[in-house]
């Protein structure tokens, strides 16, 4: 079997188990959970929910995963069908711990068996409180209160001192408030921090990263959604990784919490971005879980429209985030027609820029309970690749597949990493792509890299480790020139703080 169907084989069986398996667990469980947490008034959402969940499950089941998996390994022979296997045998583990994280159980524990207090959403907190330790409701809101507001952030039972002894007693015994433990902190040049995360909470560890970028009149945490990615970009140092799991909601909105406690009294962190590592509609049920818990007005309180959820493009998942989040959506375009998109970012074989731009334009300007402050024009992400997609011709196509879609073009540098293969724009092209973009009406910027001589820019986080990493996509044979064998070296400089 040549290696191009290989890469195919792999690409599809481990999106379509993935979204088969998110998608099942979703149709069964929404209904059920939604009522739970947030009462009958949820019901009519929920059974929406269920209807998107099985159309997903409908979808994913026209890749037949099995057979592309099963034919691959009957016919194995090359380094490249190893890998294959190998990697086929890592997307089912990540499923079975994703499917562990995805709330089906509402009490979530540790390794140790304790309950992770941060997983809950507050109705969910307010029953535990009640059913399981027997105490009053209010009791729910102080400790949601002592966890969450920007005066308390507390990360002991002990600190919460309007509590009961007995009361925290039995907390300290049955429950936990931190999921994740800082295990360094690394600052740039520019002053933007990379803090990376020990998951201590769940077997198998792991360091996730997020990064916390300062400007003058505020700063922007960028928080990760996954352990690895399973979207296979081309140009993304994290996609090297492969899925390893899903995120509990603990673990991303302690991303948050711990910042918060470490760096707010230098300067206040007022946004958010699920730019990190993973795809965050991939694990859309805890995404939209943490993002409703750091916009509580009893917690964190920030508002929704310094929430900023990235995505690569999964439409289904797209579709439930803007009706049910009032968080802003950012959707990586990074191409101008199909045939380079299908190269650096295999979702586009599932769902193409024509799918993609019809259901932004469908969902845009955002409507409803849900639209926020009206989010009228979608964020289109682009990165520059050098002889890639940074052509004036590119630049027409844009116009014309965003033509009915109300958007805002972020355009990107691309920030080089071990093994790239890609090469950045120059400065002059991009100026001469953004000025015709604008002299053509459209609303575009330029997103200046941050820490990236200390991998800490878009596209730069991760750690591959000692896995083998997700195949190659093939190239279109008319860019091959433009690629390089390997990266150039480029200096780093990491100053690591005492955490």
């Amino acid at each position: 079997m040549g290696a191009g169907v290989l890469r195919c084989a792999y690409v599809g069986a481990a999106y379509s188990n993935g979204w088969r398996a998110a998608a099942l667990a979703g149709a069964r469980g929404a209904a059920d959970r939604r009522r739970t947490y947030y009462g009958a008034a949820a019901a009519s959402a929920a059974a929406s929910r269920r209807r998107a969940a099985l159309a997903t499950a409908r979808m994913a089941s026209e890749l037949p995963a099995e057979g592309l998996k099963s034919s691959a390994t009957r016919d194995a022979s090359s380094p490249g069908d190893v890998a294959f296997q190998t990697f086929s045998t890592q997307a089912e583990r990540a499923q079975s711990e994703a499917q562990s994280a995805s709330g089906a159980d509402w009490i979530r524990r540790d390794v140790d068996g304790k309950i992770l207090l941060k997983s809950m959403s507050l109705p969910q907190l307010e029953r535990f409180v009640v059913q399981n330790l027997e105490e009053k409701k209010f009791r729910a809101a102080q400790l949601w209160s002592w966890m969450y507001k920007s005066s308390t952030l507390a990360s002991s039972f002990e600190e919460m001192t309007d509590l009961s002894k007995s009361f925290r007693a039995k907390l300290a015994e049955r429950c936990t408030i931190d999921a994740l433990e800082v295990d360094k902190v690394h600052q740039a040049i520019d002053g933007t921090r990379k803090i990376t995360f020990k998951l201590k909470s769940q077997s198998g560890g792991g360091i996730i990263e997020t990064v916390l970028i300062p400007s003058d009149d505020r700063a922007t945490l960028c928080v990760s959604s996954q352990l690895g990615c399973a979207m296979n970009c081309q140009f993304c140092f994290t996609a090297k990784m492969g899925l390893r799991r899903h995120l509990g909601v603990e673990e991303i909105v302690d991303q948050l919490v711990i910042a918060k406690r470490m760096f707010e009294h230098e300067q206040r962190i007022s946004n958010v971005v699920y730019m990190g590592l993973g795809e965050p509609m991939h694990n859309l049920d805890n995404v939209i879980t943490a993002v409703h818990t750091m916009t509580s007005e009893k917690g964190l309180n920030l508002s929704h429209n310094k929430i900023t959820v990235s995505t690569s493009g999964l439409i289904p998942q797209l579709r439930r985030f803007v009706r049910e989040c009032k968080a802003s959506l950012a959707v990586s375009l990074n191409a101008s027609n199909d045939e380079v998109r299908s190269w650096i970012m295999p979702i586009n074989r599932k769902y193409n820029i024509k799918a993609l731009m019809s259901a932004l334009a469908d969902e845009f300007p955002r409507r409803g309970d849900n639209a926020g402050r009206l989010q009228r024009k979608v964020f289109l992400e682009y990165i520059m690749l050098k002889d890639i997609n940074d052509s004036l011709e590119d630049a027409r196509n844009i116009l014309r597949i965003t033509a009915k879609v109300p958007c805002k073009l972020n355009l990107i540098r691309f920030n080089t990493h071990e093994g790239a293969a890609f090469q950045g724009s120059d400065d002059e092209t991009i100026l001469k792509f953004q000025n015709f973009l604008k002299s053509k009406g459209m609303q575009v910027t330029l997103r200046e890299s941050r820490g990236d001589e200390a991998m800490m820019a878009c596209g730069q986080l991760g750690k591959p480790g000692d896995l083998p990493e997700p195949p190659r996509m093939k190239v279109p044979a008319r860019f091959q020139e433009s690629l390089v064998a390997e990266a150039p070296s480029r200096a780093r400089t990491e100053h690591v703080a005492s955490a």
